[in-house]
């Protein structure tokens, strides 16, 4: 599968270590151009580039993995997203301080994604524990869970089988508005992994 990434920081760059060695293909992006990308890419290797955000946004799937507070601008740069898969990697933080996680009563941070991406198929996946984690892309890495959460089965179903793949244990937690409120930030699920 093609993977696009906007932002290329430590989401994208853990992500891609974790699909390259299973012949998937990566395109990374973000806001200061695919040139200051050159030396990620390269450590990166063979299936790994670097493009536009809205390059990014062509791929079979798209991950989102920017800071809270550049959710809106990363997803208003791409004009339609009807029909794409977008993996919501995000957590709604305040950088100023980490610790509160704001309102968790109301929609939950991949609801207010979806909102933002007018017809994609989101998913919600990748934020419960820290990247460091599963810093190990080796064959002989821990089983780790990795919970997700959407309304699109179908699209549930692809990036499992590309987490089971790449030697994760996917589970379904549900809808967007139910599971998704179980792995954001602030739920019981949170920066919980078994091995």
């Amino acid at each position: 599968m093609k993977f696009g990434f906007i932002g290329a920081g430590a989401v994208a760059q853990t992500i891609a270590r974790h699909v390259l060695p299973f012949g998937h293909e990566v395109l990374l992006s973000n806001s200061r151009g695919p040139e200051t990308l050159a030396d990620v890419v390269a450590q990166l290797g063979r299936g790994a580039s670097a493009g536009s955000p809205q390059q990014a946004a062509d791929q079979e799937v798209v991950v989102l993995g920017v800071g809270w507070s550049n959710v809106p601008k990363a997803l208003a740069s791409i004009t339609d997203w009807s029909g794409r898969t977008l993996i919501d990697a995000t957590n709604r933080i305040n950088r100023d301080n980490p610790s509160d996680p704001g309102d968790l009563s109301g929609r939950t941070s991949s609801e207010i994604v979806a909102d933002q991406a007018v017809g994609a198929k989101v998913v919600k996946a990748f934020n419960t524990i820290p990247m460091q984690w599963i810093d190990d892309a080796s064959p002989h890495k821990p089983k780790t869970v990795l919970f997700l959460s959407g309304d699109d089965a179908e699209a549930k179903k692809m990036l499992g089988k590309v987490l089971d793949q790449t030697g994760f244990a996917a589970v379904d937690l549900g809808t967007l508005a139910a599971g998704g409120r179980l792995q954001q930030v602030g739920g019981p699920l949170a920066a919980r992994f078994v091995l």
